[in-house]
């Protein structure tokens, strides 16, 4: 018998979801025939379209309290109901800890900390009315379980929001499921910026135990799959989706070690 993952119809709200892994994951959603709203603070270029669907646009600065409950008036009014929400926006620039003033890291853990949760909040409100409750996934980083050097308070906030994931999972609990992923790099369109060029890309990807950096809509689909019946058991998991993660640096330096050694042999 041939899985469903049961989304046709429901209504999904991925935050950011305008470039980058948020469109991904706009994508992966309208594929599994979702209705999907996304919000951002501007709007995104062209629409983003998949499967034959659109996904509409509402703009909304998340750490804004008063645009978030318009967001969700808005998708009340015209839709009915929030089966699903995204939290996908965030990020931050590099930035040494020692000198980024307290508003920038106030700005970096409002962003991705304290905004999701204002977001989720909104969402069970609607999705605790629902008799089929809701889905909630929060898009984290791998930056939250290892050292990040230059955008510390980045990796503190998605620190944090892996632990919010777990209590709002058992807070929430049985109506709404909490569930995270934690995303290791990904090729967007801004990767040749960040790591030079095409071979850069390549470079950085070699890195990786399965040889590439995700594309967005590998991460996309992994968040339709924790909002789907398919993962109906699964809630306050975080899914670690890096390709199996970085090598550890001790392996390259004991390789180098012995090459030099057979060097002089």
């Amino acid at each position: 018998m041939a899985l469903s993952l049961g989304l046709d119809g429901a209504v999904a709200l991925v935050t950011g979801g305008v470039r980058g892994v948020g469109a991904g994951i706009v994508r992966s959603f309208l594929h599994a025939g979702a209705s999907v709203v996304t919000c951002a603070r501007n709007a995104p270029e062209s629409p983003i379209e998949a499967g034959g669907s659109t996904a509409e646009f509402v703009a909304c600065d998340i750490r804004d309290t008063e645009q978030v409950d318009q967001l969700f008036r808005h998708i009340e009014q015209r839709h009915g109901r929030v089966d699903i929400l995204v939290n996908n926006a965030g990020g931050a620039p590099f930035a040494e800890a020692a000198t980024a003033s307290p508003r920038f890291h106030d700005k970096v853990i409002g962003l991705n900390l304290l905004a999701p949760l204002q977001v989720a909040q909104r969402a069970h409100a609607v999705m605790s009315t629902q008799d089929s409750g809701g889905a909630i996934v929060n898009i984290s980083s791998v930056s939250g379980t290892r050292p990040s050097p230059g955008t510390a308070a980045y990796g503190a906030a998605k620190a944090g929001l892996d632990n919010l994931t777990a209590s709002l999972a058992v807070e929430w609990a049985p109506a709404i499921r909490v569930n995270a992923v934690d995303v290791g790099m990904v090729r967007t369109e801004l990767a040749e910026m960040h790591y030079g060029d095409s071979e850069g890309v390549a470079a950085v990807g070699s890195t990786v135990p399965l040889g590439r950096l995700a594309e967005a809509e590998e991460v996309g689909n992994c968040a339709v799959f924790l909002a789907s019946p398919l993962a109906s058991y699964v809630s306050g998991a975080t899914l670690k989706v890096h390709g199996g993660g970085e090598r550890p640096a001790f392996l390259d330096a004991a390789t180098t070690q012995r090459q030099s050694q057979q060097g002089k042999e």
